[in-house]
C-alpha cells in the first residue's frame, strides 16, 4: 500500500489555534486544543500527552514467555501482561528503558534484544507511543519493583498465549501485539 503523505496532510491536517492545560499529572497531561478543520470550521480536541513507554516480551529457550499478572484499577480486575513501563523522559533510550523495566519487574536480564517496532495504543486521543522488544537468552536475578507496584510473574508457553489472545482472554493491546509478532517471527 502506498500513500501520498504530503497530499494527505495538505487535505486532512487539523491546525492548532490554541491549547489549554486541563490536568497536569505525574503520568500524563491533558490538553484541550482548539483546532481549525480542513473545511475551515473550528473544533476541539482533548489530548492526553504521555512521555512514552516500552514493553518487553521475554522468551525462554523452551519458548515460554514470562508474563505478569497485575491488578488494573480502571477495570477492577487482574490481567495478563508483558513487562512494561513508561520512559523517564522523552529523550531516554528506549532499549535502556526496556532493560530497566524487565530487570525491575521480573529480575531478568537478557543477552539478545530484538526491536519489534512500536505502536500508538490510543491514537484518537493520546500521543503515547510504545516500543516493543523481544528479549532472549534470559538470566534470573533479583526483582526490584517500584514502590506501590504489586504483580505475580509466571511462565506461559507462547502457543498458549497465542490461543488466549485469539480467544479474547488477553485484553491488553501491547501484550496482544507483542505475542502475535513474536509468534510470527518464531514461526508459531
Amino acid at each position: 500500500m502506498t500513500f501520498d503523505l504530503e497530499k494527505e496532510l495538505e487535505e486532512l491536517r487539523e491546525v492548532q489555534i490554541k491549547t489549554e492545560d486541563i490536568f497536569d499529572g505525574v503520568i500524563l497531561n491533558v490538553k484541550r486544543d482548539t483546532v481549525r478543520l480542513p473545511d475551515g470550521r473550528q473544533s476541539f480536541r482533548e489530548v492526553i500527552r504521555h512521555v512514552g513507554a516500552v514493553c518487553v516480551i521475554p522468551v525462554t529457550d523452551q519458548e515460554e514467555v514470562i508474563v505478569e499478572r497485575q491488578y488494573r484499577y480502571p477495570f477492577d480486575t487482574v490481567v495478563t501482561e508483558i513487562p512494561a513501563g513508561k520512559l523517564d523522559s522523552k529523550e531516554e533510550d528506549r532499549l535502556s528503558a526496556a532493560k530497566r523495566e524487565l530487570r525491575e519487574e521480573t529480575g531478568l536480564t537478557a543477552d539478545e534484544w530484538t526491536d519489534l517496532g512500536g505502536f500508538y495504543p490510543a491514537l484518537a486521543y493520546s500521543d503515547e507511543y510504545i516500543t516493543m522488544f523481544m528479549a532472549r537468552g534470559l538470566h534470573q536475578g533479583e526483582q526490584h519493583l517500584d514502590p506501590g507496584e504489586f504483580l505475580d510473574v509466571v511462565k506461559v508457553p507462547l502457543s498458549e498465549l497465542v490461543e488466549d489472545v485469539m480467544a479474547g482472554r488477553i485484553p491488553d493491546s501491547k501484550t496482544q501485539t507483542a505475542i502475535l509478532k513474536v509468534a510470527r517471527i518464531l514461526g508459531k
